[in-house]
């Protein structure tokens, strides 16, 4: 008895100190991700653009010119953001289930209250409009519905297309493309495996009812997020890399989306190199030579989400660049990302440079906030929404 009482101690030992050495690697910089706000960050930055001016002294650091206000605030987790045909902003509340209307009816930059659009969805995050139909991409579907653009309500809910159900990854991202066709981004079901499903870690296109759907990309880990260039109108997509193999591999990547092309994940990451902790085979590496490499790389596990282009409406300064938010590490040792990050391009979109283009959501005590997506509207502000502190922040770039 006295044998198998000491077997069952020692390997609870040796489990509780292989535990606690993964948690001490991998997790200990988690702190920001999951732990409530420090503090209330509509507290601390101005309620309206016209107050914004006047005030310096902020939590969140911006260019010079540049002001920032809260929109909105105790929404939840805000993700997803897009337009309606009358220009009220709707964005997706997962946690709630729901899409939210918000309306800013005397423009003060101020939204006048809530509306909720849709509820009772299965962790509803992609939301985007086609010829005044609403589609919403639930965790496991995709499905269109008649708008009431004055009431922001909606009626006849249709399925068109099923998706893939839960997984590590559950948010699913929709858009159109200056094709007309439905573009759907699936995250994987896991860190790193192979997937069964190939809609999994893919990014599929589909006709606007739903019909004829098939896989555009694939070897997309996480592409959450994507939008087209308006240089040659590609398909540009932030993807993160795999987690438990360095505070400092696998990059962040912006790729550059193409039909048919593979960009490697779970068997390469970066630019075509090989994960030899997945599979350490030389197929695997001949198969890495082969794959799309990404257009730009950023610091690991800063996870990048809403991407947007800058508009013309901005300063000279500011053109042909592209901005990232990087939602913010919860397995690195040194917490990092939890920004917006301006990507300077040519003007042909090459990567030439990134700078820290809005910071002080991290703290020393931990985090005001995480920013998600960033949209535009037709004057040129620009919109951030926030899932950790349930904020949506309106800058205002200078002559505006």
């Amino acid at each position: 008895m006295r044998k198998y009482t000491f077997v069952i101690g020692f390997v609870i030992v040796f489990v509780s100190v292989w535990f606690g050495s993964f948690i001490y690697k991998n997790i200990r910089g988690a702190g920001p991700a999951i732990s409530p706000p420090a503090e209330d960050i509509t507290g601390q930055i101005p309620k309206t653009p016209s107050e914004a001016k006047n005030l310096t002294d902020l939590p969140l650091h911006i260019p010079s010119g540049f002001t920032v206000s809260v929109f909105a605030k105790n929404l939840g987790d805000a993700r997803v953001m897009t337009w309606d045909p009358t220009g009220s902003l709707l964005v997706s509340v997962p946690g709630q289930g729901k899409v939210m209307a918000l309306t800013d009816a005397d423009s003060d930059g101020v939204a006048d209250g809530g509306i909720t659009v849709a509820a009772g969805l299965n962790r509803p995050h992609g939301v985007a409009f086609h010829e005044g139909t609403l589609y919403i991409a639930e965790m496991d579907k995709v499905a269109v519905y008649d708008y009431d653009t004055a009431a922001k309500k909606t009626a006849n809910k249709k399925k068109i297309l099923d998706l893939p159900n839960g997984g590590n990854h559950t948010s699913r991202t929709i858009g159109f493309g200056p094709d007309g066709k439905l573009y759907i981004s699936v995250g994987s079901s896991c860190n790193a495996c192979i997937e069964k499903d190939s809609r999994r870690a893919a990014i599929s296109v589909a006709n606007a009812d739903g019909s004829d759907a098939k896989i555009f990309a694939s070897g997309l880990r996480n592409a959450v997020f994507f939008t087209w260039s308006p240089f040659d109108g590609r398909m540009w997509a932030t993807t993160m890399g795999r987690d438990l193999i360095g505070d400092d591999i696998p990059p962040e990547t912006v790729n550059i989306v193409m039909s048919g092309k593979n960009f490697g994940w779970p068997y390469c990451y970066g630019k075509q190199i090989q994960d030899k902790k997945f599979d350490n085979s030389q197929k695997a590496a001949d198969f890495c030579k082969t794959v799309e490499p990404p257009h730009i790389e950023y610091q690991a596990h800063s996870a990048p989400l809403g991407l947007a282009f800058i508009p013309k409406s901005w300063p000279k300064e500011y053109q042909n660049s592209l901005l990232v938010a990087f939602h913010g590490s919860w397995n690195r040792s040194e917490p990092t990302g939890y920004k917006i990050v301006r990507f300077q391009l040519d003007d042909k979109g090459n990567y030439i440079s990134a700078e820290d283009f809005i910071s002080g959501w991290l703290t020393g005590s931990g985090a005001l906030g995480r920013p998600v997506d960033v949209l535009f509207d037709g004057k040129g502000n620009l919109f951030i929404s926030d899932d950790k502190s349930g904020t949506i922040y309106l800058v205002t770039p200078p002559q505006i």
